[in-house]
């Protein structure tokens, strides 16, 4: 059997299995992601062992610290997949809900009711938790779901849906509605690409080059979500301790995701004494810095940023700064240079944050809160199939309720146009 038609044999798997979803109860769904959540935690050994695989053959090849980490298992990473299946099952079944009813005077009944899309294909890379989160919410949501993770982190991909789709027997779910391509060479996703045919949409989750790939390649409608070029606004009227701690938060706790910030802006008015204390604590994680004209003025000896640097989304303990004249500027700034994920203002001031929060065009902004919350999980949704940067139907941690489209229902008493 060739590559192309192994994955047309899997990918019709899953169309079948999208139908059968249909007539799949909210109560059997919600007892098989219990039952996925319980396995996951049962089978913490083999899925660390698995992943072991992975993380040395990414050390032996070089790969950076940050993504090293994206792609690391721990006992307490698994329980978080875990819990996030087990979070999914408890929230509302988005399947079947009237988001609209109307009688016309004609005595027509229309209602608007949400449904599945259909087939989901996710490329992605690295992160293996993407695995159970994604299956996760298609299955919720009456999705069959196509995963293509990346070849770093295969052997946990493939030890995970292996765990999972064990998990579906007895409740009348096949196995393919969680389908996944076992195929580490490229040629895979090209095939998947071109077969709109068998698969309603197609996120891709990962480096920005990916994601360019799949958008500029793919037959199939795409939703982007794309890099996290995420910015912090130290305004003028900021509580230094508290910008000092979401800055920290922010771009240390974990640098490889992309809701850590890349940019931090910060105020004319307070950078002489703000930037020196927060270079030093910067300095103390190991954060490279990089700097404007204005900040390499007060911060001696760190790099001059480049025009490229203020698009760059690092994934690392880099931090490019800019000193800014105003909130004004600030907005401006990150409407130029961010991609539209998550930026936050740290102030005290109300109106400087209302001009920022209405006025930066992002998916996520924030006031007085690090970006790192930009995640399905954190916002109470159970997990995410992405965060989107897209602005048409999805934008945002995307969740249940954006992996259902909707359709009309009209019912009628032998009404006819005249």
């Amino acid at each position: 059997m060739t590559l192309n038609d192994k994955i047309i044999k899997l990918l019709k798997g899953a169309k079948e299995a999208s139908f059968a979803l249909a007539n799949i109860s909210a109560k059997d769904k919600d007892a098989a992601l219990s039952r996925m959540s319980l396995d996951l935690l049962k089978n913490t050994k083999y899925l660390l062992s698995e992943n072991s695989k992975d993380v040395a053959l990414a050390n032996e090849i070089g790969l950076s610290e940050s993504l090293v980490d994206r792609l690391t298992l721990t006992e307490k990473r698994v329980k978080e997949m875990a819990d996030s299946l087990k979070q999914v099952a408890s929230l509302k079944d988005p399947v079947g809900k009237i988001l609209r009813q109307w009688k016309r005077p004609n005595g027509l009944i229309i209602k608007k009711i949400s449904v599945p899309i259909g087939v989901i294909g996710i490329v992605y890379e690295s992160r293996p938790n993407v695995t159970s989160d994604c299956a996760g919410l298609c299955l919720k949501s009456g999705n069959a779901c196509v995963l293509r993770g990346g070849s770093e982190a295969i052997n946990s991909n493939l030890a995970i849906h292996s765990v999972i789709t064990k998990s579906l027997r007895g409740f009348n779910i096949p196995e393919s509605a969680i389908t996944i391509i076992d195929v580490a060479d490229r040629q895979a996703v090209d095939i998947l690409l071109k077969q709109d045919g068998l698969i309603d949409v197609v996120i891709p989750r990962g480096g920005e080059s990916l994601i360019r790939y799949v958008a500029e390649n793919s037959l199939i409608p795409v939703i982007k979500h794309y890099k996290g070029v995420c910015h912090l606004y130290v305004d003028k009227d900021a509580d230094f301790k508290m910008a000092m701690d979401i800055m920290l938060n922010a771009k240390v706790q974990r640098p490889g995701v992309c809701n850590a910030i890349e940019k931090m802006l910060v105020h004319r008015d307070i950078a002489a004494k703000f930037l020196p204390q927060a270079a030093r604590v910067l300095d103390d994680k190991g954060v490279e810095l990089r700097g404007s004209l204005e900040t390499l003025s007060i911060l001696k000896g760190i790099k001059k940023a480049t025009e490229k640097d203020w698009y760059e989304e690092y994934l690392d303990l880099i931090l490019t700064i800019k000193v800014v004249k105003n909130v004004d500027e600030a907005v401006s700034h990150i409407n130029k240079y961010g991609s539209g994920h998550s930026d936050a203002i740290v102030t005290k001031n109300k109106k400087a944050a209302e001009k920022f929060l209405k006025e930066v065009d992002s998916a996520c902004v924030y006031h007085n809160a690090s970006t790192r919350f930009t995640d399905g999980y954190q916002f109470g949704m159970g997990a995410e199939i992405g965060i989107s940067t897209d602005k048409i139907h999805a934008r945002g941690p995307m969740a249940l309720e954006e992996l259902c489209t909707y359709k009309y229902v009209i019912l009628g008493s032998g009404q006819t146009r005249s």
